[in-house]
C-alpha cells in the first residue's frame, strides 16, 4: 500500500469558467491558472504522483509548456493514471476536501465524485469529496480563491501472467 497527499490553491479571476473536480460550477469567476485551474484535480494528481514516488504535477505538466495552456485537467488526471498503470499501481480510494468560501458546492459533489471515479477507474464509492469553508479566515475566507487537499491510497497489483507461446 502507498499513501499520497496533494494540495493546490488558485486565486479567482474574471472571465473564466470555474471547474472543480471536472465539473463546471456556476460562479461569477473562475480560477487563474495555466490549465483550466481545477484545484481539486491538481491536488488529486499530486497525491497520486506522490504515492507512486513520481514527483508532482509540475514535473510532469509544467506551466511553461504551451501544450498545457488551458488544458482540461481531467486529461492530466488520465495521463497520471496511465503512469500508475505502467507501474502496476491501482487506486484503492481517494478522499478530497475543497476549501471555498463561495460558491456553495454541495449540489455539485455527486457529479464530481462520479467524474473522478470514472477517471480513476474505481467504483464511485471509493471517491469522497467534501467541501468546507475557512470561516472567513485567510485568502479563502476573503473570497480570493479556492484550495483543495487530496489523500489517496494505492496498491501494487502484480502484472497478469503471460501465456507461454
Amino acid at each position: 500500500m502507498r499513501i499520497g497527499h496533494g494540495y493546490d490553491a488558485h486565486r479567482f479571476t474574471a472571465g473564466r469558467p470555474l471547474r472543480l473536480g471536472g465539473v463546471e460550477v456556476p460562479h461569477t469567476q473562475g480560477l487563474e491558472a495555466h490549465s483550466d485551474g481545477d484545484v481539486v484535480i491538481h491536488a488529486l494528481c499530486d497525491a497520486l504522483l506522490g504515492a507512486a514516488g513520481l514527483g508532482d504535477i509540475g514535473r510532469h505538466f509544467p506551466d511553461s509548456a504551451a501544450e498545457y495552456a488551458g488544458i482540461d485537467s481531467r486529461k492530466l488526471l488520465r495521463r497520471v493514471m496511465a503512469l500508475l498503470r505502467e507501474r502496476d499501481l491501482a487506486v484503492v480510494n481517494a478522499d478530497l476536501t475543497v476549501v471555498a468560501q463561495q460558491p456553495r458546492l454541495a449540489p455539485h459533489i455527486p457529479d464530481m465524485e462520479s467524474r473522478l471515479a470514472q477517471d480513476l477507474q474505481v467504483p464511485v464509492q471509493r471517491v469522497n469529496v467534501k467541501a468546507t469553508t475557512s470561516e472567513g479566515m485567510g485568502f479563502v475566507g476573503r473570497g480570493e480563491g479556492i484550495a483543495a487537499h487530496a489523500v489517496v491510497l494505492l496498491e501494487e497489483r502484480p502484472a497478469p501472467p503471460t501465456a507461454d507461446v
